[in-house]
């Protein structure tokens, strides 16, 4: 019996660990809040211009759901001065789209989705994210049939950026988490395949960090990239202009720091240990205290 009950807390103990606790709880109710009331995709999808001042981006609501599409993060980025992918083409009709004008090398992601969802890292026909060869009709289906789905959809195809070293492989991910302007930790991912990997942790002077999210098995330690400064100082200034917590992605290029994409709701708060749960609400109550 006394075992039973020891495994028992054990198991019931690993289930906490897992669960994001309180800073889960502050995930979710974003979540809810920002997409669950009536007129939430129109404002994701509400497509800015280059031009707009940063009062016409933040003249709705919890405007930052506008920054959830990743076409609008992109102008965002560039707006705050941040470097960001060439981009060939966006849209719906792949009918404009003419996979023999691209290089050899090209991306291609959509501007609604989490994850790796729909993301294609070509190069000479190769998709590096499954190792498979694709012949230009089997992609250009796949994205038809993603675009019947969802109405708001539409598809970026980008420059695929080289690695520090001019390599075209899968990027290594920063996700850096940020507060009103304030880093807490760099969530460094060594990406294998869409859902493969091995993670490491880092503060902003790059000092390793215990393994503080479950969502990858434990890296060995990485160097820094050479464009750490850089980067920093863009997640700074991105941060503080979008006020409330966010996750802010980064990769290291040999054209130095470019801007990935915000997530405002990671994991819906899950998979963050005690560690990092503790660090998460420090931030959050000290940087955005009382925001959603």
């Amino acid at each position: 019996m006394v075992k039973l009950k020891t495994t028992t807390r054990t198991i019931l103990n690993k289930v906490l660990q897992r669960d994001g606790g309180e800073f889960s709880k502050r995930i979710k109710y974003r979540h809810q809040i920002f997409w669950n009331e009536p007129g939430a995709e129109l404002i994701r999808n509400k497509t800015m211009s280059a031009e707009a001042t940063i009062q016409e981006w933040k003249a709705d609501k919890n405007w930052q759901r506008k920054l959830s599409n990743k076409y609008n993060a992109r102008l965002f980025a560039q707006m705050h001065g941040c470097k960001v992918a060439d981009l060939f083409w966006r849209g719906r009709n792949l009918d404009e789209v003419n996979f023999e004008d691209l290089p050899a090398q090209y991306v291609i992601r959509p501007t609604i989705g989490y994850g790796c969802n729909l993301v294609y890292l070509m190069d000479n026909h190769v998709n590096h994210m499954d190792k498979r060869r694709y012949a230009n009709e089997e992609i250009k289906a796949n994205m038809h049939a993603a675009l019947q789905q969802n109405p708001n959809q539409e598809f970026l195809i980008e420059e695929f950026l080289r690695t520090e070293q001019g390599e075209y492989k899968i990027p290594v991910d920063y996700k850096i988490h940020t507060f009103n302007g304030e880093i807490a930790f760099i969530h460094l991912i060594n990406r294998l395949s869409p859902h493969k990997g091995y993670s490491t942790f880092y503060d902003e002077h790059w000092n390793q960090l215990g393994h503080i999210q479950d969502c990858y098995p434990k890296g060995t330690y990485q160097q820094a990239p050479a464009c750490l400064p850089e980067m920093l100082e863009q997640a700074r200034k991105l941060s503080k202009s979008y006020e409330i917590f966010v996750r802010t992605d980064f990769y290291a290029t040999d054209k130095g720091a470019v801007f990935g994409e915000f997530t405002p709701t990671p994991a819906m708060g899950q998979t963050y240990k005690p560690q990092g749960v503790k660090i998460l609400l420090n931030y959050w109550d000290t940087y955005c205290k009382e925001m959603i």
